[in-house]
């Protein structure tokens, strides 16, 4: 058992003695479970995140025989601590914990849309993932009872809805932006506040394109739901299908051969280099750099390229399996990959020189859009994000897997929390991704590449991964025949479309598009 985790469970002893069940996973005593009371929640939760210094991982809510909520939080040293409650199913009301652990307020604004239950003392409910103008109240899709195979016929939307205003001082406006974007962007709705050229509020309005994604898994086999983890978002797909593939190995305890472990952190890292490369260009293309932008778009094509080439498909689909990956790979040929991945590197260095050195585009960057350390915490960011706040986060190094805990790299940290600061973090990350790729690729294992057969038992785990934009986590619950019987999936995107706002107020409306940008965010990953 890891000290870190040593040191909590003797402290919750001795604090809530009787009061709180603690359990301990037997198959490798890196997980507690915390059972309380509804009314211990809050206290507790907040010791975790506040006096231990725990990360808030997010909400999973069950309904079976009664409700269920599992808090998930996790350390530095390889720990998590499941905080979980119940109340019968007949009940329908817990307290909130957002106001002290803010990081889990859009996770309990999500579970009030979905499964209609109450968290007494959040400060907005509703209108969330279920538009208000759209969707009547109390629909309620991921409850139990609700058929996801038959449309809602009859709707009784709120036709007098409107965005809410928070600034109302005098010669106060709103400017909307989109949800409809002249780009390919997904849709999304921004509600910019001000009384003059800084934006004072700026509310992100998501979910157009809600997919039920966790709803759609319930009943399917567990080889089914693959597939649909590696769609929750085509630029994270290997991450997403990996997080999913680890929950599953972890609950029918499969030990995957060491071999397909290295590939998978081989193909992980070519997929966060690619989303970084992307995520540059997006940056040059909203500074108005034209030729840098088809630089860096270059680059990306060169990473599909690579990608396609080796495996068979750009963006990685269709190569996890449970116990391994579907597929080997000859040795030379990664190889190969390894040594074309370099080139890319350096010419991205060739480029990152290039931007540092034109001053007109680090006035549009430094010291523009700024995430405080507090802040970023505070709200539970996650990835380069959270890191170029000074926020060192990174579920590779805080809960290894994969053989990550063998590897030599680093976990690259900015601290002044600017546009600057996380195109930096994206260059310095895209660097470490290059140079594990190579590291793999010299000492590959020999050996199987998957184990052949999973036995798929019944039972709950949590698979995680640190996708492109930062940690991810996919609980899998398995009945019989190993049908899903629930699959939650928590996004990095979720987490840093929430702490969103935090950058772009206080800015000029034309700093928006940059710093929107910078955080590289995803609204097809938000809207699963």
């Amino acid at each position: 058992m890891p000290a870190e985790l040593r040191e909590l469970v003797q402290e919750a002893q001795a604090r809530w003695t009787s009061r709180v069940g603690l359990s301990l996973d037997g198959a490798d005593g890196t997980a507690c479970q915390m059972e309380c009371e509804p009314s211990e929640l809050p206290e507790i939760c907040n010791w975790l995140f506040s006096d231990r210094h725990y990360s808030f991982g997010g909400l999973v809510v069950e309904q079976r025989t009664r409700w269920e909520l599992r808090y998930a939080f996790y350390g530095s040293e390889a720990s998590w601590v499941h905080v979980v409650t119940y109340l019968s199913d007949a009940g329908d009301r817990f307290p909130s914990i957002s106001g002290l652990v803010h990081a889990a307020d859009w996770h309990e604004r999500e579970a009030e849309d979905l499964f209609g239950l109450v968290f007494e003392g959040h400060p907005r409910l509703g209108d969330f993932v279920l538009h208000n103008d759209v969707w009547q109240d109390g629909v309620t899709p991921m409850r139990k009872t609700f058929d996801g195979r038959k449309p809602v016929t009859h709707r009784a939307p709120d036709l007098n809805w409107k965005p809410r205003r928070i600034v109302e001082e005098t010669g106060a406006f709103a400017m909307p932006v989109g949800p409809v974007h002249s780009t390919a962007t997904a849709p999304v709705y921004f509600q910019l506040e001000t009384v003059g050229e800084d934006v004072i509020r700026a509310q992100p309005r998501l979910f157009y394109a809600y997919r039920g994604l966790e709803k759609i898994a319930e009943g399917r086999r567990a080889d089914d739901v693959l597939l649909i983890a590696e769609r929750i978002s085509g630029t994270s797909a290997f991450a997403h299908s990996l997080a999913l593939c680890q929950g599953v190995e972890r609950l029918c305890h499969v030990e995957v051969p060491q071999r397909a472990a290295s590939l998978r952190v081989f193909l992980a890292e070519l997929e966060r280099l690619r989303h970084h490369v992307a995520a540059i260009a997006g940056v040059c293309e909203s500074t108005g750099l034209a030729v840098a932008a088809a630089h860096a778009a270059i680059l990306e094509e060169d990473l599909l390229r690579i990608s396609g080439s080796l495996t068979g498909h750009r963006y990685l689909f269709g190569l996890n399996a449970f116990g391994g990956l579907s597929t080997d790979f000859d040795d030379a040929a990664c190889g190969r990959g390894a040594a074309a991945v370099a080139q890319v590197a350096e010419k991205l260095t060739v480029l990152q020189g290039m931007l540092s050195a034109s001053s007109s585009f680090l006035d549009r960057l430094e010291e523009v859009g700024i995430v405080s350390f507090a802040n970023a915490r505070d709200f539970g960011l996650v990835g380069p994000i959270a890191r170029a706040s000074g926020l060192s986060r990174d579920l590779r190094k805080a809960q290894p897997y994969c053989g990550y805990d063998a590897i030599k790299f680093e976990v690259p940290q900015e601290s002044e929390g600017d546009g600057y600061a996380r195109l930096r973090l994206l260059f310095r990350e895209a660097e470490q991704s290059a140079r594990i790729v190579s590291a793999i690729t010299r000492d590959l294992p020999a050996g199987r590449f998957r184990i052949p057969e999973t036995d798929l038992r019944q039972g709950a785990a949590l698979g995680w991964v640190e996708a492109p934009g930062g940690a991810a986590l996919h609980w899998i619950r398995l009945g019989e025949e190993g049908r899903v019987e629930r699959y939650r999936i928590i996004t990095p995107s979720f987490a840093n479309w929430h702490g969103f706002r935090l950058a772009a107020e206080s800015f000029a409306f034309q700093d928006f598009p940059i710093i929107l940008a910078t955080f590289a965010l995803s609204v097809h990953e938000n809207d699963r």
